[in-house]
Order: structure tokens, then sequence, then C-alpha cells
């Protein structure tokens, strides 16, 4: 009896001090949940007005503890059809019922998450920015330099990966 109870003690002791930690951070877990996509589709009006703004966001660290909490937080408001934060270039873009969500009301939706992000150059946009490049129609006279300004014509050629769009002849 008096083995077993020094056995006990001594894998008591083993454990407490095994489970102690110098850190004095606590640790901090990310757990995802996935939302489905078909319950956001069925919660959207199709008759609704809808708006995309852009804004910067100063303050993240990190990719995913930072801008994926911020983009699940704004894109389970009710009102907000899409919700896409981009760490590397600290942007998010946000598309949403007008009549449901304001900007003020995505700001203050990033500022709760944590103190330390703040909204800045929020901006009404028609589409979204992007770095990829856009997809030429498949004939080339009715593609990007087709019936457009000059201006126009050099801004798609930069965008446009076709041939005909770079000032290529077509292949006969």
């Amino acid at each position: 009896m008096k083995t077993l109870k020094n056995i006990c003690i001594v894998s008591i002791l083993a454990l407490v001090i095994s489970s102690c930690k110098n850190e004095t951070q606590p640790e901090v877990k990310t757990v995802d949940v996935e939302v489905s996509k078909k319950d956001v589709a069925q919660n959207l009006d199709p008759n609704a007005t809808y708006a995309k703004v852009e804004f910067g966001i100063d303050g993240m660290t990190c990719a995913m503890g930072c801008a994926k909490t911020i983009e699940k937080k704004m894109a389970k408001m009710d009102g907000v059809k899409s919700a896409k934060v981009d760490f590397d270039k600290r942007l998010a873009m946000v598309e949403y019922d007008e009549a449901k969500v304001t900007p003020e009301s995505l700001e203050e939706t990033v500022t709760k998450v944590a103190d330390i992000y703040k909204v800045k150059d929020m901006k009404k946009v028609i589409d979204f920015e992007s770095n990829e490049a856009k997809p030429c129609k498949a004939d080339c006279n009715k593609a990007c330099c087709a019936n457009m300004s000059e201006a126009e014509k050099k801004e798609c050629k930069a965008d446009c990966k076709k041939a005909c769009c770079n000032g290529e002849k077509k292949a006969e």
C-alpha cells in the first residue's frame, strides 16, 4: 500500500512539473469553420442593390489569424454577399446589400475583431482590383481592341494575354 501511494505521488509530481510552462502569453488556437456557400446563397435577396467596396486594413500581422478572421467576420454579416481579405496587399474587398450593410458597419466589424486593426481609404468600386490577366474572347476582332478608344486599347493590351491584343498578327 505504501509503495502504491509513493508511485501515485511521484506520478502526480511528474505530471505537474512537466505541464508547467515558462510562457506568460496564453496559447492561441485558431479553429477554421466552413460557411456553406449554399446557406449564403439562400440568404441573399435577388432584388437587392449590391455595392462593392475596397479598403485597406492596417495592423494585420498574419494571413491565417488576422486576415482570415476579419474575412470570416465580415462574411457572416447579414447582407454581405462576399468578403475577401488579401493579407499581402492589406486590402479587403466586400460586396454587400446597401439596404442592410453600410461602409461604417463594415469598418465597425473590422475594428471589433481587435483594437489594432484600422480601416483606411474605403472606396466604392465597380470591379475589384485584380492582378490576373483578363481573358480575351475567342474572336480576335471582337476581343480587347475592337471598338475601343486608344487609351482603352493600351489598358487592354497590358492586361490581355492573347496574341492579337498584344499587337501580334492573328495566325490565319
